[in-house]
């Protein structure tokens, strides 16, 4: 799909250079995004399909480097999260109103836990949904209670995060000293051009003006609430699932679903199709319905 995607070599010189080149590529306007989405929707243009991936690499890099610390080379973690963002932009339906980056971080997220959980064995991070969920948010309760310190936690912080998170307070300290040795967004990098800096100084796109982000705030409200609405046609499994594998930090697998359904992994997948094509139809009339009540008031 995206044949001219810059490279990412090895080591700190090589992921540097990488930022430095995904850093040149421009962001597309809505009207733009909207248009290249339907060409490559409708025509199937390779190239149009190119720059919406291009446009979207820094939103991939700045996702995978929430994931930093597991021990893997963030290389082939952001290289995992470009596959995700390859398969929202073959996916994604721009006349349904939502921007592609909203639609592509699920599937970049999805792409980069997928690569995670692969790559880490079971005996490693635990085989229950609870511990994957500690596996995946033990860094996050840990800034929040403001446990930033190396080494063990406290008494009261592991029971804080083992309540918090429904685990035991065991699993809490075994998971923190396997995953040990966090990386800071704050660390030092140097460009290839020899410039140096932080990992987060390379990682800003254009900032926006207060009132269009503002816009895009009301924007993203009124869209969620639509959603929510339409969620209502679901009945409560085509709920659990579609809510579990679209609209959760840590979308559950197929194989998590169907144990828990006792169906197999193919119906599931069919379910969450089923419920999405649904959802889809529901916004779609009511955009229709919201439109003929402005043409009657105009009237």
């Amino acid at each position: 799909m995206a044949r001219n995607l810059p490279v990412l070599g090895s080591g700190e010189g090589g992921l540097s250079r990488y930022l430095d080149e995904i850093r040149k590529f421009p962001m597309l306007q809505p009207q733009e995004e909207y248009m290249l989405a339907k060409r490559f929707k409708e025509h199937d243009e390779a190239e149009s399909a190119e720059k919406l991936v291009n446009s979207h690499l820094r939103l991939v890099a700045k996702i995978a480097m929430g994931y930093r610390g597991y021990g893997l080379p963030m290389g082939e973690v952001i290289s995992e999260g470009n596959v995700g963002l390859m398969q929202a932009v073959k996916r994604f339906e721009p006349d349904k109103g939502f921007r592609l980056a909203t639609y592509a971080m699920w599937w970049i997220k999805a792409a980069i836990q997928e690569y995670i959980l692969r790559t880490w064995s079971l005996v490693k991070m635990g085989t229950t949904a609870n511990q994957k969920r500690l596996f995946f948010n033990l860094r996050r309760m840990k800034s929040r209670i403001q446990a930033l310190d190396d080494g063990d936690l406290k008494p009261d912080q592991i029971k804080k995060i083992a309540t918090d998170l429904g685990v035991t307070e065991t699993d809490v300290v075994s998971m923190n000293r396997r995953l040990g040795g966090d990386a800071s967004l704050n660390a030092p990098i140097r460009s290839s051009e020899g410039e140096s800096g932080q990992w987060q100084d390379w990682l800003v796109d254009d900032s926006e003006s207060h009132e269009h982000r503002l816009a895009e705030k009301e924007e993203f409200d009124e869209r969620r609430s639509m959603l929510q609405s339409a969620m209502e046609c679901l009945n409560d499994r085509e709920r659990r699932i579609f809510e579990a594998r679209r609209l959760s930090e840590e979308p559950s697998t197929l194989e998590e679903l169907s144990g828990e359904f006792g169906v197999s992994r193919e119906r599931v997948r069919q379910i969450e199709v089923r419920a999405f094509e649904k959802i889809q139809k529901a916004i779609h009339d009511n955009l229709q319905e919201q439109d003929k009540t402005q043409a009657t008031s105009v009237g």
